[in-house]
């Protein structure tokens, strides 16, 4: 009979948030795959369990992937945990999600530490509706092609970010979103130095070439502000359509192309066209 691949979420930075839930499962399992197994030792001698490791990340997952599929066909239940938060989100553990799910493998996720859902809700900023964008290419190129995607993005827009790259990461975006764009910086999270600095992208930016960043950071930006609709006047109506009559079409033709262009029923547009 087929094991079980258990997806538990550790700290994020404070040991005290692993569950009683999540302790039970990694003490039940018959072994656990790792992000960093050194990391990973921390937190099973803090807790008092003595568990076989195997190591699972990005450069070795093509491997460790099938040894880990192939030992929980035979029976044995797995536990996937990356080095702080829920594994499998923007972490190699999707993959062997799939590989599990690819394999008919009962696949459980367990609650628990997110950095994402722990910046957004004390962001200040909306959270009805967002979207993760994880971490941004180094590549000043990728970094501006996956930023400008978002331009109009209007949701919610949360990142993940090493100190190192921060300001570069925040020029960026305030070249694509401009520098009066609200962002919230959630750094060292769960640990003893939590900071939130609401401000915006080009406050942010002379802060922290001032001051050096330190910690993790998870960047919570808000989305494009709604655009307001333009007011047609009759009098841009009439110049349309003398516009496209004169390039050529009939009437009809510009009555029916100027509606379209102009989101107005036809109807309307026919009427004004009676003053040309």
């Amino acid at each position: 009979m087929a094991g079980m691949l258990y997806l538990v979420p550790t700290p994020i930075g404070n040991l005290g948030d692993i569950s009683i839930r999540c302790r039970e499962t990694l003490e039940a399992a018959d072994f656990i795959a790792a992000e960093d197994t050194r990391v990973s030792i921390k937190l099973l001698n803090h807790l008092g369990i003595k568990k076989s490791l195997v190591s699972y990340f990005e450069h070795n997952k093509a491997q460790k992937g099938n040894i880990i599929v192939e030992r929980i066909l035979a029976g044995e239940t797995c536990a996937l945990v990356s080095d702080a938060g829920s594994p499998a989100i923007s972490d190699p553990g999707e993959d062997l999600v799939r590989q599990c799910a690819e394999a008919g493998i009962t696949v459980c996720a367990i609650p628990g530490p997110c950095a994402v859902i722990t910046a957004l809700s004390i962001s200040g900023q909306s959270t009805g509706r967002f979207c993760f964008e994880g971490f941004l290419s180094t590549a000043k190129k990728s970094r501006r092609e996956h930023l400008d995607s978002l331009k109009d993005e209007k949701r919610t827009m949360i990142f993940y970010e090493a100190p190192h790259k921060l300001l570069a990461t925040l020029e960026s975006m305030a070249e694509v979103f401009g520098g009066d764009r609200p962002i919230s910086l959630c750094r060292e999270l769960t640990k003893l130095h939590e900071e939130v600095v609401r401000t915006t992208l080009a406050d942010a930016i002379q802060k922290y070439t001032e001051q050096p960043p330190k910690g993790e950071f998870v960047l919570v930006v808000a989305g494009a502000p709604e655009k307001e609709a333009e007011t047609i006047t009759e009098a841009v109506i009439i110049a349309r359509l003398q516009e496209l009559i004169d390039s050529g079409l009939s009437k009809k033709d510009a009555i029916k192309q100027t509606s379209t262009e102009l989101s107005l029923p036809k109807n309307e547009v026919y009427d004004i066209s009676l003053k040309l």
